[in-house]
């Protein structure tokens, strides 16, 4: 979607200096970046005390921390010794961040193009290791829902950053999206058990560690560093991965990628090139997915940019990694995350709120509770708790027979 809007940019120049017939021109939004230097962004990282939370994103789950993202703002760290209490107890603030992963006490954070690595070992003292800068070629600058355009001609993506938008109402031609869709369709970007303890994050997460890596996952491309020194990793390959990628999910040895246009199988055997097995296609839709076994479940999300058709959980058969194949279909509401505990599958359904499904027999699911009149957006099921995070509340739940009872409702803000 970035890359998109970099190139239209030149498509719009272009028309503009073409036809003047007025007939052909409308009042649009129009958005500029607000941007910040390389060099200031970077100084922006800090570690203070708690503060409330703008835009809950994703969560994370190690040790006794929960750590919860503020998107593209920072992470805030919340102590959960006691999960009937929790308490939020730091801010991360990291301008740019997504996504983190941890291992043995080592936090790994995107900032925009950079990675970022923390020491968290002591939670009262955490301090800034190591800064990759340039990593990461694609980070998410949120453009504006509803404009027409997007303005970059005064943006150098060599030494700024964009922090923010502007946007305002201007004349300009009428352009055939629809054409330029299909011009930049498929663009390409060219470019195990341990002893050791890592964290765990939810269904939406574009990291993931697999013993001494850290794999993670663009808009069009997988950058894989190497963490066999945790706090001085090393950019071990960057590959093009598949189009629309939006989550990461690794399982005994195979990682499998949800993208809006369908679910990518690769193998590890090679830690620093992963292969590709194969490919899964479905209809455009926001696209989630976890594994147990021999299947996949992936939630498809119809509506606004996820896509025009309706909103569905797929079984997908994966017993052949290189064949997998469409084994059931049932219909959702406005499906986010999801995860797996024993034979409970959790979906967070939107505004339909938390749905429970008894997964015994996968092509037989059937609901066996569901917690309505709350947000829901991803689930973490940990050996002793499920965590779920939706709207600006962290909610916890014990496992009981037949589901689960909430134990504490945290509101972030």
């Amino acid at each position: 979607m970035k890359l998109k809007y970099l190139l239209l940019t030149l498509v719009f120049v272009t028309a503009f200096s073409c036809d003047k017939d007025e007939s052909n021109y409308e009042l649009v939004d129009v958005a500029t970046p607000q941007i910040m230097s390389k060099a200031e962004f970077r100084k922006s990282v800090s570690i203070t005390t708690p503060r409330a939370i703008e835009n809950a994103g994703k969560i994370y789950a190690y040790k006794d921390y929960i750590f919860v993202s503020d998107l593209n703002k920072g992470v805030h760290v919340i102590d959960n010794s006691n999960p009937k209490f929790p308490k939020k107890i730091k801010y991360l603030k990291i301008p740019g961040n997504e996504d983190i992963s941890v291992k043995n006490d080592f936090l790994f954070a995107d900032s925009a193009t950079d990675l970022l690595v923390f020491d968290i070992s002591n939670i009262n003292s955490i301090s800034l290791k190591e800064r990759l800068e340039d990593v990461f070629y694609v980070y998410n600058f949120q453009i504006p829902l509803g404009v027409s355009f997007v303005d970059y001609k005064e943006f150098n993506s060599q030494t700024e950053i964009i922090v923010g938008w502007t946007v305002t109402k201007e004349r300009r031609e009428k352009i055939d999206t629809r054409f330029i869709d299909m011009m930049f369709d498929g663009v390409a970007l060219n470019s195990a058990s341990e002893s050791s303890t890592t964290g765990q994050g939810g269904s939406l997460a574009r990291f993931q560690i697999v013993n001494n890596y850290l794999y993670t996952v663009g808009s069009h491309e997988m950058i894989i560093f190497n963490i066999s020194n945790l706090s001085q990793p090393t950019l071990a390959n960057t590959l093009y991965a598949g189009n629309n990628i939006e989550t990461l999910f690794q399982a005994a040895g195979y990682l499998y990628i949800g993208s809006t246009d369908g679910m990518y199988i690769y193998d590890l055997v090679n830690p620093e090139n992963p292969a590709r097995l194969s490919e899964f296609v479905h209809w455009t839709g926001c696209d989630p997915v976890v594994v147990d076994g021999d299947y996949a479940y992936l939630t498809l999300r119809g509506g606004n940019n996820c896509g025009q058709q309706e909103s569905v959980l797929e079984v997908i058969d994966i017993k052949d990694k290189t064949k997998p194949t469409l084994a059931a279909r049932y219909t959702l509401d406005n499906p986010y995350g999801l995860g797996i505990k024993n034979n409970t599958l959790f979906i967070c359904d939107g505004t339909a709120g938390l749905k429970l499904f008894n997964k015994e027999d996968p092509l037989n699911l059937y609901m066996t509770n569901q917690f309505k009149n709350i947000q829901s957006k991803d689930v973490i099921p940990l050996e002793d708790k499920l965590l779920m995070i939706g709207g600006e509340t962290l909610y916890q739940y014990i496992y009981v027979q037949n589901g689960v009872q909430l134990i504490s409702s945290l509101d972030l803000k």
